[in-house]
Order: structure tokens, then C-alpha cells, then sequence
């Protein structure tokens, strides 16, 4: 019996509607820890889109190579930002796959930490609206 490589995403039922922060990305069955759930695809990025660094699709897949992930059949481009999480992208050199960090239940919307330098540059002025950040705000209030 193979192994089945890390980075092999399984047939999830997945489905985009409306979240709390726009469209998002949603577990339409129960997903288990460690399952590659989807790659995040696109085009290669243009050398002027990689110098501005400032598309909010664009996703660095090596050292010198970014893509945009602003195509239609990119589903995972859905997949809204958290600060807690419950999958991360992960790769290997060339490929950017979502992989869940916990079991997802069916109905849970998927999320991952988009990282410092997006944060700051997009979400940071605006003020984050995950789910974590936005109970804190309750709570403060």
C-alpha cells in the first residue's frame, strides 16, 4: 500500500457563500486534522504584479515566483484570513496547498493567518473582522 503524499487534496464538499467578511469558503462535510482540503491556484504573476506586491490574490510560491490567485476556478482564494485559524497553507516548493490544522465540522467556514505582511498592508488599517478579533472587541466594550 502507498503512501498518499501530504500534499494530495481529497474530494471535500466545499461550497462559497456569504461569511462575515465578504464570501467565504465553507466545509460541507466534516474535514479531519491533517487533510490536504484544497490547492490554491493561479496564473503566474506578472513581473510588475510581483514588484507592487499589493493584489490581494497574489500568493509568493518560492523565493521568486508568485501566483495570482484571482481566476475563476480557483475556489480557495474564498478562504478568508483569521488569527485563530483552523487550517494553514503549506507547500512544496511551486505549489501553495490548505491543510487543516483541526477536525473542521460540516458548516464551518475555512480560514488561515494570511500572514504579517498581508495583515498590515490589508487588514490591519481596515481593523481585522475574523471571529477572534471581533469577540474581543465585544468583550472590551
Amino acid at each position: 500500500m502507498r503512501k498518499q503524499s501530504r500534499f494530495a487534496p481529497d474530494t471535500f464538499k466545499l461550497r462559497v457563500r456569504k461569511s462575515a467578511t465578504g464570501r467565504g469558503l465553507f466545509a460541507e462535510e466534516t474535514i479531519p486534522k491533517g487533510a490536504c482540503i484544497i490547492e490554491y491556484t493561479g496564473r503566474p504573476a506578472t513581473l510588475e504584479e510581483m514588484a507592487r506586491d499589493d493584489g490581494k490574490y497574489l500568493f509568493w510560491t518560492g523565493k521568486t515566483t508568485m501566483i495570482n490567485g484571482n481566476i475563476p476556478s480557483n475556489k480557495a482564494r474564498f478562504i478568508n484570513h483569521s488569527c485563530a485559524p483552523n487550517c494553514e497553507a503549506d507547500g512544496p516548493p511551486g505549489r501553495i496547498f490548505i491543510v487543516a490544522l483541526r477536525t473542521i465540522r460540516a458548516g464551518e467556514e475555512l480560514s488561515y493567518n494570511y500572514g504579517k505582511e498581508y495583515f498590515d498592508k490589508h487588514i490591519k488599517p481596515k481593523g481585522c473582522r475574523c471571529v477572534k478579533c471581533v469577540r474581543m472587541r465585544r468583550n472590551r466594550v
